[in-house]
């Protein structure tokens, strides 16, 4: 089973690795992972996405809890919303451009660099989209592609810890 969490912890050296190490050591293999401040400077907010079964994930979020600098965990469902952002390099060359400028249109993408010899796409969405749209650009000739990892949101009012409220 794929899970999500999020993780308060302190903005401090090393925390980023001692949390990456649990999951190493509970032999989880992160999918993805992605780490910013919050709207506390003094708090970061990792979130990762990994594959498991729900009793080692379980261990996880307690072996979790157990370390100092955690000051949260939070299991995001699929009623949140998630985005990833997709930067990709495209050859641009004549006989392709009007088919990939009509992808680009369907997947609200935009183009954010262009030259005689490439062009670089972005495009935020859902991974599944995201997906989709390197799928569909795997037609023509990708030079490059490069993909943060996903962020999360609970819909609604709650948050996942008071801690980070100014």
């Amino acid at each position: 089973m794929k899970y999500t969490l999020a993780v308060l912890v302190s903005n401090q050296p090393g925390v980023l690795n001692r949390v990456t190490s649990m999951f190493r050591r509970r032999q989880f293999n992160i999918s993805s992972l992605t780490v910013g401040c919050t709207e506390n400077p003094e708090v970061s907010r990792i979130t990762t996405i990994f594959e498991g079964n729900e009793e080692s994930k379980e261990q996880l979020v307690n072996q979790l809890y157990k370390l100092q600098d955690v000051m949260d965990v939070k299991q995001l469902d699929d009623d949140s919303v998630s985005r990833e952002l997709l930067l990709i390099k495209m050859k641009n060359d004549a006989a392709t451009r009007e088919e990939i400028h009509t992808a680009l249109a369907a997947y609200e993408a935009k183009i954010v660099d262009y030259t005689r010899d490439s062009m670089v796409i972005q495009l935020a969405g859902s991974t599944r989209c995201i997906d989709t749209f390197i799928s569909l650009m795997k037609d023509y000739t990708i030079l490059e592609i490069c993909r943060t990892g996903v962020v999360s949101l609970q819909r609604g009012g709650s948050t996942i810890g008071s801690v980070t409220h100014l």
